[in-house]
This record gives C-alpha cells, sequence and structure tokens, in this order.
C-alpha cells in the first residue's frame, strides 16, 4: 500500500477528498493592524479567524475535564505551542505568528478552554444529585433538569497528579505529557499527508472516539499511580497506546521523507537544553535533595544523642 492508495480509499468515504489541500501560510503578515492596507487593516487577524479557533477552545475544554488539573493542562498546551515552532519546516500550517502562538492559540483559546474545563469539573464535583423518580418533580422545568442530568456522571473524582511527590509519579506525568502531545500531533500529520481538510467531518469523528477513550485511560493511569493496591495498567490504556503507535507508524510509512526532515540545529539546541535540564531537576530533586535532608536529619540525631 503507499499513500496515494490510501488518499483513494478514503474517496469512497467523500468523493471530494484525495485532492491536495490548499496551502495556508498563517505566519505570511503578523501585523495585526496593517497600516499600508486602509480599506481591511485588520485581514491578516481576520485571517487567523477559522474553524481552528473554535476546536481549540472545544478541544481544551474536553482536555481539562480528562486531565482537571490547571497546571498539567498548562503544561500541556504551552509544550504543543514549542512542537508548532520545532515542526513548521515539517508542516507548513505550524508556521504561526508569535502573537498567534501565545496570545490567540496558547492564552485565549487554549486558555478559556481550560478554564471553563476547570469550572465544568467544580460544577460535577459539587453538583447535588435527586434520585427521586422523574414523575414526582411537581415543575416541568425540574422534569427537563432532571432528564439533562441523567446524562452527567454519578461522581466525579478530583485528580491530585502531585507530579514530584515520587519518582514513579514524575517520569508517568512526562511520559502522559508526551502521549497527549502525541495524540495532537497525529492530528495534523494525518491531515497533512492524506489529504484530509480540517473542517472535514473525519477529523471531528476521529477526536470524537478519542475523547472517551482518553478519559478512560487516564482515569486508569491516576489509579495506578494514586492506588497501591492497583499494580498494572487497565485495558483501556494499552489499547489506547496501541492506536496512537498504530498512527504514529502510518505516519512514518506514508510520508517518511516529510517526518524525517533533520531539525534546524536551534531546535535541536534548544530540546537539548530542555532535556538536560529535566534530567538535572530529576536527579537533584529524588535523589541528591533527598540526600542532603538525609544527611541533616542524621546529623540533628547525633548531636540528641550527644545530648
Amino acid at each position: 500500500w503507499t499513500v496515494d492508495d490510501a488518499r483513494q480509499l478514503l474517496k469512497t468515504i467523500d468523493p471530494s477528498l484525495g485532492v491536495p489541500l490548499p496551502d495556508k501560510d498563517y505566519g505570511a503578515t503578523c501585523r495585526i493592524y496593517d497600516w499600508d492596507n486602509p480599506e481591511d487593516p485588520f485581514y491578516a487577524f481576520k485571517d487567523k479567524m477559522d474553524i481552528f479557533v473554535v476546536s481549540h477552545v472545544i478541544g481544551w475544554w474536553l482536555k481539562a475535564l480528562i486531565l482537571r488539573d490547571y497546571w498539567f493542562c498548562m503544561v500541556t498546551s504551552i509544550g504543543f505551542e514549542l512542537l508548532e515552532y520545532s515542526l513548521a519546516h515539517q508542516l507548513p500550517n505550524f508556521s504561526e505568528c508569535w502573537w498567534d502562538h501565545w496570545v490567540l492559540d496558547a492564552l485565549i483559546c487554549n486558555g478559556g478552554g481550560i478554564y471553563m474545563g476547570m469550572k465544568t469539573c467544580e460544577y460535577l464535583k459539587i453538583k447535588p444529585y435527586n434520585w427521586r423518580g422523574m414523575w414526582t418533580i411537581p415543575t416541568v422545568r425540574g422534569k427537563i433538569m432532571r432528564v439533562l442530568g441523567q446524562f452527567t456522571p454519578h461522581d466525579w473524582l478530583e485528580f491530585d497528579w502531585r507530579p514530584t511527590a515520587s519518582l514513579k509519579r514524575w517520569l508517568a506525568t512526562l511520559l502522559i505529557t508526551c502521549f497527549l502531545l502525541l495524540v495532537d500531533l497525529g492530528t495534523f500529520y494525518l491531515k497533512f499527508i492524506l489529504w484530509i481538510p480540517p473542517p472535514h467531518f473525519l477529523c471531528g469523528i476521529r477526536l470524537f472516539l478519542f475523547f472517551p477513550a482518553c478519559g478512560v485511560a487516564v482515569r486508569e493511569t491516576f489509579e495506578y499511580l494514586d492506588n497501591r493496591e492497583c499494580k498494572k495498567f487497565g485495558r483501556q490504556s494499552w489499547i489506547l497506546t496501541a492506536i496512537v503507535v498504530t498512527e504514529i507508524l502510518i505516519v512514518l510509512k506514508f510520508d517518511w521523507k516529510t517526518a524525517t526532515k533533520p531539525l534546524p540545529f536551534h531546535i535541536v539546541l534548544v530540546w537539548t537544553m530542555i532535556a538536560v535540564g529535566v534530567v538535572l531537576w530529576t536527579i537533584y530533586h529524588f535523589w541528591f535533595k533527598r540526600f542532603i535532608l538525609w544527611g541533616q536529619r542524621k546529623n540533628v540525631q547525633l548531636v540528641k544523642n550527644d545530648k
């Protein structure tokens, strides 16, 4: 099978597929207000207002429902913006203006979605549950709210990840972050390679199926980290891992040339510094720092014994 075979197969689902995607350079003009174009000075800003704005907000609202932690969500959001900078030489639509990266995406869309998601978590956590029969509720509005409440969860567990509490939790948090970033990257690489336009319903179906699967997998992972009696990952975690690995293999098989374009030197340098920083901090926090504290406690104990 070749990439052309895969593109033609998608035409059986939608005959409009199988044609090259139009190029759109998000970073062509970075001026929010163009003085040289008095008729429409905000054209560059308006051009950025597409389906991705809505998808960013909804996507991060759903991710906040999955992760249930401000810190975790913000780190993942910033990490993806850094990946867009790093992989712009492979995917042209990753080339964006600085304000598109950090103001429109990270702050407004992602931040707004995360805030709404966490507020939803707070609501679900404190929401009272009324188990009366629907026909015993006197008002029509009460009956309607009872029906809608049937589709909300019976209970809602708040996640306290505590990533620095132990080496196991720290490494697991790093792996989950990388895993979520791979899920997001898979969306863009598959669209680019298989010629699927962003507003297409196949993109929506993929994300719609990933959301409940990720929710269950993250819940299983949290249980594995937080419950000492849980000795292994759940089945959904392994299934989702297999799906993501399969997507990576599809990308590598169908467009090895794009996926293996070498990173620019400055990008390699930045990620090397980040990796070294993470390794050094891990060694300091989980070994060196604890060794110092152990030595201090031992000295205090010796002083007490001398007295």
